[in-house]
């Protein structure tokens, strides 16, 4: 999503590393700016090839190559530094999600599997769904209720002339024991985007898939919060700390600033979601949760199936 700016400025007022905003025909420098990072970026790059991180959505820069995953997605260096790229990565946050809902009483009593899976096997497994729940224009996480075989990746790939190489994948079948049959997370996204992804369904998981999109959203904000801002949980769902600071000034900061930079954009797109099942799902569920507390509301959703008025 966009800000559609036109103004009578100088290049100098608009810095930024992509290529030189042209002015049009009324001598005015049109231009776009991203509305969480402030990047600034000529018009055209709507409609080009220009790449776009899958993760934060920055575009890429002119002296700056992204790296390709081979799917159509291509994240910036900064988010790959983070990024969990097999299954064997994704335990110590699988782990750590888990912690997170027993924290909150919350224990599920279920040991689901957990794979990190490629974009084509996420979407195989998305068509063996009869009922699933999927966020459009791209669904990055899956809580399965059906017996599939799935292909996860065994060994994460290495990065060799901007594209990855060396991936090990294998097949697994997966049996049905109860209503969760696993998880599966797409591959190649940072940490706190694969989990909040977690938290969104281990929420369905412990719902046993009855939940609504609206309420898994607020434990990956929650979730979110806790590792953006520990101890804190009663912002807004529409408020971003400091939504407006640019990409330059991100990049000055160490490992840790730009992680919780990062962490706030999750947030910040979560709280912003256009679609009605996530974005207004997620605005109502967070309004009643602000109210009457969490426990509360998943105890009226047990009985009743909704939130509470």
């Amino acid at each position: 999503m966009v800000i559609h700016q036109k103004s009578r400025i100088s290049y100098d007022e608009i810095t930024n590393d992509l290529c030189p905003i042209p002015t049009n025909g009324a001598g005015l420098i049109e231009y776009r700016c991203h509305p969480f990072w402030s990047q600034k970026y000529c018009p055209s790059h709507e409609y080009d090839n220009m790449a776009r991180c899958c993760s934060c959505e920055c575009l890429e820069s002119w002296n700056v190559r992204y790296v390709s995953l081979g799917d159509g997605r291509s994240p910036c260096l900064e988010c790959m530094e983070s990024s969990i790229m097999d299954t064997g990565d994704c335990q110590p946050l699988y782990h750590a999600i888990r912690d997170y809902y027993e924290g909150m009483n919350m224990k599920l009593d279920q040991q689901i599997p957990m794979l990190l899976v490629k974009r084509q096997a996420l979407n195989e497994a998305i068509v063996g769904e009869k009922n699933g729940f999927h966020h459009v224009p791209e669904t990055r996480g899956l809580c399965l209720s059906e017996e599939q075989t799935v292909t996860s990746i065994l060994k994460r790939p290495r990065v060799g002339n901007h594209r990855l190489v060396g991936m090990r994948t294998q097949h697994q079948k997966l049996t049905r024991k109860c209503e969760v049959t696993a998880i599966l997370v797409l591959y190649g996204l940072p940490r706190l985007l694969t989990g909040a992804i977690l938290a969104h369904e281990f929420m369905r998981g412990w719902l046993r898939l009855k939940g609504r999109g609206g309420i898994c959203q607020v434990l990956s904000y929650m979730w979110l919060e806790s590792e953006v801002m520990p101890g804190f949980r009663n912002m807004p769902s529409t408020s971003t700390a400091s939504s407006s600071s640019s990409m330059s000034s991100l990049k000055k900061g160490g490992k840790f600033c730009v992680e919780n930079k990062f962490g706030e954009f999750f947030m910040h797109q979560i709280a912003h979601d256009a679609s009605p099942a996530y974005g207004g799902g997620f605005r109502d569920a967070n309004a009643v949760v602000n109210q009457y507390g969490l426990r509360s509301v998943l105890d009226h959703i047990h009985l009743t199936g909704s939130f509470p008025l």
